[in-house]
């Protein structure tokens, strides 16, 4: 069994027009939401072994607050560039390079490629738009990372930082 959670980056800012979309950074509702989400993450009993990351300052930004809400060690996020604004394909084939050794990987990534991926894997998820800081959690009946793309797959949790189904204090 393995399990993927597919992360998107949290709430960008805007405000400054001069910097180039790789280095925009986190809004402040995105430093509130992205350990929220950790906490979250923690509260299902979500364990990731590494994650994966775009090399988009906003999404380095959003696994370094998760990791840490979820007590994970800085040096288990590892930079992937082609995670960038990639399409399910690209994602999938990020994730069919791990290690077999690991049971859950977080992917922290853009849209649109977040949601089409999720829509691929769990049809009945039928998501129109994964939220900033939005994660979807598949498990998948396989042993490998490079058999995912077409094992069976079971939504285990889809959560966002505006769901009210569930709270989680902050301490």
């Amino acid at each position: 069994m393995k399990q993927l959670i597919i992360l998107r980056h949290a709430k960008s800012g805007w405000k400054n027009g001069a910097l180039g979309d790789v280095d925009r950074p986190l809004s402040a509702r995105g430093d509130r939401d992205a350990p929220r989400m950790g906490k979250r993450l923690l509260s299902r009993h979500a364990r990731p072994d590494l994650l994966l990351a775009s090399h988009a300052r906003r999404a380095q930004r959003t696994a370094k607050l998760v990791a840490r809400a979820l007590g994970i060690r800085p040096e288990l996020i590892k930079t992937e560039e082609s995670l960038y604004l990639a399409e399910p394909a690209a994602v999938l084939a990020v994730v069919a390079r791990q290690d077999d050794a690991y049971s859950c990987l977080l992917v922290v990534g853009h849209n649109p490629g977040l949601t089409d991926l999720a829509n691929r894997l769990v049809p009945d998820l039928a998501l129109d738009n994964l939220p900033t800081a939005g994660v979807v959690a598949i498990d998948f009946a396989a042993t490998n990372w490079q058999d995912v793309g077409g094992a069976p797959a079971k939504l285990a949790y889809y959560d966002y930082p505006k769901n009210p189904e569930l709270f989680v204090t902050e301490n």
